[in-house]
């Protein structure tokens, strides 16, 4: 019985865990983009245009336009670019467009 009772409690300690290294800890931790620091609402939009032109590399870029353009503009332009669904550059279409009807603008 003595030997029954040492065999269960080998048996019953839990199995020893190696270590991981902390980079494989958090190698598939994978954290939400909350958009930084905004704090103003063109910071927002800019946000909010780099997300949809698939060009965050240039969020500044966006959120200065967001600042200093017409919101009636910077809004025709990105929905012509929702609706051109084959464009290989969302963002060059973009600023192609705003090109555009920046000049529309100026010869009224």
């Amino acid at each position: 019985m003595k030997n029954d009772a040492t065999t269960q409690s080998k048996s019953a300690r839990p199995k020893k865990v190696a270590f991981t290294s902390m980079q494989n800890l958090f190698q598939d931790y994978q954290l939400d983009d909350k958009g930084g620091y905004i704090t103003q609402e063109f910071q927002d939009f800019g946000y909010r245009l780099a997300l949809e032109l698939d060009d965050m590399k240039h969020k500044s870029l966006y959120m200065r336009l967001a600042k200093k353009e017409n919101r009636a503009i910077l809004e025709r332009a990105l929905s012509f670019v929702a609706d051109a669904a084959t464009a290989k550059s969302k963002a060059k279409l973009f600023m192609w467009k705003l090109q555009q009807l920046r000049k529309e603008e100026t010869s009224k």
